[in-house]
């Protein structure tokens, strides 16, 4: 018989196959089928991500979010072939991966809604951090109260690279998403045996191919810097005229999550 998590991911995998938000203008599929972790609430990560060395006191925990929190669901919708392949020129960056970003990122929230929805289906309880009303992301200092990057990794999505990004087996090209529910889910297991396991330069120098791939130099040897990275996306905006015909609240880049050795795949 189907566990009730086989059964939610069996729904979410359909979802993301079926729905006709998954798509580009053109009609061609913007994600592939997602990777699925699950993480206790309770999980002591999510205590240590409040220190000021990792994500600092701003991060709120599962409780914060869902008084009675027993599991975390984490995902991780990877970018089809079509749109990381069309971002390996430039700067600028690709059309097609301003459009990926952007209806990428609408299509995660109505998944994460489905998700809920689901949850609820069944006599559950669930939230979607992103979705509430108490999410915040303060782009002065860098920093938000809930992370999905983070999460994923406390669900064993993958681990970060210099980049910041999170390597999963599926690679770094996409989008994250998380549902707090009080169902008791089977965990998964975290292989990563620290943050930055999956990182070739982070584990003995090698590869550092994203510094070069990145066309604002926000990322060096000694990791990256978000004021660089926002200046360009949010300041110089190199497609404020494409980003304003089609109503983007801001501009997009990727070029550091595709060309590189962990664009789709752990290196």
């Amino acid at each position: 018989m189907m566990t009730a998590m086989q059964a939610l991911k069996e729904k979410i995998n359909n979802y993301c196959v079926t729905d006709k938000n998954n798509t580009l203008p053109d009609g061609r599929k913007i994600f592939e089928r997602p990777l699925i972790g699950i993480v206790p609430a309770s999980d002591p990560l999510f205590d240590a991500y409040r220190e000021e060395a990792v994500i600092g006191p701003a991060f709120n925990p599962p409780a914060f979010w869902l008084p009675d929190a027993v599991s975390v669901i984490s995902y991780f919708l990877p970018f089809q072939m079509h749109v990381r392949s069309s971002n390996y020129g430039g700067p600028p960056p690709s059309l097609e991966w301003l459009h990926s970003r952007f209806l990428g990122e609408s299509f995660n929230e109505k998944l994460r809604r489905f998700i809920v929805d689901q949850i609820e289906s069944a006599g559950g309880k669930a939230v979607a951090p992103l979705l509430n009303r108490s999410y915040r992301s303060d782009y002065k200092v860098f920093s938000s109260n809930w992370s999905e990057r983070h999460v994923a990794y406390a669900a064993g999505l993958g681990s970060f690279g210099l980049h910041r990004g999170l390597i999963t087996e599926k690679g770094v090209a996409g989008r994250f998403g998380s549902v707090i529910t009080n169902l008791m889910l089977e965990a998964t297991s975290r292989p990563a045996g620290s943050y930055y396991q999956n990182c070739p330069f982070l584990v003995d120098g090698s590869c550092g191919v994203c510094i070069s791939r990145c066309p604002a130099g926000a990322i060096s040897e000694s990791g990256k810097d978000k004021s660089k990275c926002y200046h360009y996306m949010f300041i110089e905006d190199h497609m404020k005229i494409e980003r304003d015909q089609f109503g983007y609240a801001h501009s997009a880049c990727g070029k550091c999550q595709v060309d590189v050795p962990c664009e789709d795949c752990i290196p």
